[in-house]
């Protein structure tokens, strides 16, 4: 009763003069819904049992933690050299000017602040309920939030294969921003659409992307997170698989004093593939957790978890994974990695790795493991010359290669090596 109690005062104090945006019927009652899910589970707290390794205090506080803004001209742009649709949003706002034309042949773009206002749209058989799909067996209260008080985002419908990826970028240009974003995308089947995603957003940034792909379609995701370090963010990917489709997701994460970065995916369709990855880099006041849960509920559907963590002084990792394979979900093939390099003695990962089965012709296992630098491997590099912080690099790399292996555009994959290989020389020494 107390634990209730304290949460139903966090969520009230947290909603003190929130109001739900105005909009069409359908956008009106999917957000009363959200804000009637958020009231009955209340915000987190570290007594959940998928908090326990994350503190979300300074994700629920009514005041927004300040992070100084990054000077755009200190880095180079990530993705600058992929030919894509590049659209752009400043603490949570659509930025014209600085995006280009969203036509683009068989893809249709949308706002979410202008696809709301209508009473009749497509939208509204997935605005919130993937989300709401997400909240079973394990309660998401943050993304709850999101769907019931964002009003900008993207509204996204693939009929065919895009030519060129869509980039969204997120720049953050006020130290103390507090900004919600919720995407919505369908695949249509046969279609096949790449997002990119990048920038540090806000100060404290809560975005869902809820993506559809159906039947024979394909969905590409790569994102990287870094920049800004004083940044907080949690965000939730919802995706739910038709027969015979793919889903791949990869995020690569270097600074942040806070991310979570939750996936949640229902595998409905027969023979369908997800792939999950992610490598994050750590070093002094960071904390990154990795949260999935992928459901199996078809025949014969392959899926990969593949986490890698480089950790430093005092840098903090968490993992946690969860493959549910449900009655009559026969030939699953299920695979599970999580791996943290420690750097030092002073950081720490935390790794969750779960499975459920109720189906007996499954093909399921997870690891997860923690150690330091293979000395013998460093002792080898360095007989032969190459100076021990290089060596130590070139270990590091081989370590995140099989997550950055599940790229399969090598364009991209060959970007976000480049920004690996330029986060370990700062940091050299």
């Amino acid at each position: 009763m107390a634990l209730r109690q304290t949460k139903e005062d966090a969520t009230t104090a947290r909603l003190e003069g929130c109001s739900l945006p105005e909009g069409g019927s359908w956008a009106t009652a999917a957000r009363k819904s959200a804000l009637a899910r958020l009231q009955d589970m209340g915000l987190p707290t570290r007594r959940d049992e998928y908090w326990k390794f994350t503190r979300p205090d300074t994700l629920t506080s009514s005041e927004v933690p300040r992070a100084a803004v990054f000077d755009p001209k200190d880095e180079p742009p990530v993705f600058d050299a992929i030919d894509r649709l590049k659209i752009v949003f400043v603490d949570g706002v659509f930025d014209p000017e600085a995006s280009d034309d969203l036509a683009m042949a068989g893809v249709k773009i949308e706002r979410l602040e202008h696809a709301a206002e209508s009473d009749i749209h497509w939208a509204k058989e997935l605005y919130g309920k993937l989300e709401t799909n997400g909240q079973t067996p394990v309660q998401r209260p943050l993304a709850a939030m999101n769907t019931a008080f964002a009003t900008d985002g993207l509204i996204i419908h693939v009929t065919k294969k895009a030519a060129r990826p869509i980039s969204l970028i997120y720049n953050h240009g006020s130290d103390d921003s507090d900004v919600l974003l919720h995407h919505v995308i369908k695949v249509e089947p046969g279609a096949e659409l790449t997002v990119l995603e990048n920038g540090p957003a806000a100060a404290r940034f809560n975005k869902v992307m809820e993506v559809e792909v159906c039947d024979g379609a394909a969905f590409h995701h790569v994102r990287a997170q870094g920049r800004d370090h004083e940044r907080r963010a949690v965000t939730h990917l919802f995706g739910r698989l038709g027969a015979e489709s793919t889903f791949k997701s990869f995020t690569l994460t270097a600074n942040g004093v806070l991310t979570r970065n939750e996936v949640v995916l229902e595998m409905i369709g027969d023979d369908s593939v997800a792939h999950v990855a992610g490598a994050a880099l750590g070093d002094g006041d960071f904390h990154h957790d990795d949260t999935i849960f992928i459901t199996h509920d078809a025949v014969n559907c392959e899926s990969r978890q593949v986490f890698k963590k480089v950790l430093r002084n005092g840098a903090t990792g968490v993992f946690q994974g969860k493959i549910l394979v449900k009655a009559g979900a026969q030939k699953t093939d299920g695979y599970q990695i999580s791996q943290a390099l420690l750097l030092d003695g002073d950081s720490q990962f935390l790794a969750k790795p779960e499975l459920e089965i109720y189906a007996d012709d499954v093909a399921c296992s997870h690891g997860s493991t923690t150690g330091a630098i293979d000395e013998e491997a460093l002792f080898y590099l360095k007989s032969r010359g190459v100076p021990e912080t290089e060596a130590q690099d070139l270990l590091v790399k081989a370590f995140l290669a099989e997550a950055i292996d599940e790229i399969e555009n090598e364009e991209i994959s060959e970007d976000l090596t480049a920004r690996l290989e330029g986060w370990l020389v700062r940091r050299r020494g």
